[in-house]
């Protein structure tokens, strides 16, 4: 396989997002991909933080995951996000970053650029799909390339049949419902495989 470069980059305030981008770092590397896990900026106050001793606990146990920087969007061939629904869209952390991008969209730096996206909520419609395809609407802006999972392996069913991305519940509890690992690591590898063919293509 071409040597393909991948940014998974996420939002996560409890660690289901990071989970995600891990398990896609895992499935990407399985495929023979140069993988970053990256994280957006915070946004909230240090108090609100500071509040929440699970999201105080997230934020330190991921403290050693650098912050994306522009230059990370320029390296890769292929990007994967993983966000939390806030109201049926993406976060301000990750809009934030996103709208920082403009210099690299201007100079047509983010043209072809493969993305997947997968998304969190605490319920099963909670807006997970409305995440993804508000995330991918900044996309289409960017002229990349839109790498769905669809349904082109049978674990997409076992973990609630999102075609648009993988999408998870989280209880309570801030643990996971469904088992989407395995789905994680095909729509990974599936982005990975897209990019693969793209890079080729402009060889």
């Amino acid at each position: 396989m071409t040597n393909v470069k991948l940014a998974v980059i996420y939002y996560s305030s409890g660690g289901t997002n990071y989970q995600l981008s891990k398990w896609a770092e895992e499935g990407a590397k399985e495929v023979g991909a140069e993988v970053k896990v990256l994280k957006v900026p915070e946004l909230a106050p240090q108090s609100v933080i500071e509040g929440n001793p699970g999201w105080k606990a997230h934020v330190e146990a991921t403290a050693h995951v650098p912050e994306v920087k522009l230059e990370d969007i320029e390296w890769a061939d292929a990007i994967i996000f993983s966000v939390p629904t806030r109201f049926g869209n993406m976060p301000a952390q990750m809009k934030q970053f996103i709208d920082t991008c403009g210099g690299l969209w201007f100079n047509g730096k983010t043209v072809n650029k493969v993305v997947s996206a997968m998304s969190s909520a605490q319920n099963p419609h909670g807006g997970q799909e409305a995440t993804i395809l508000s995330l991918y609407t900044s996309m289409y802006h960017w002229g990349a390339i839109v790498a769905a999972p669809g349904y082109t392996d049978p674990v997409i069913y076992g973990s609630g049949g999102n075609p648009y991305g993988t999408s998870v519940t989280v209880g309570q509890d801030g643990k996971m419902i469904e088992d989407v690992e395995a789905t994680v690591k095909h729509q990974a590898k599936r982005t990975v495989t897209v990019a693969e063919w793209v890079k080729k293509a402009n060889q």
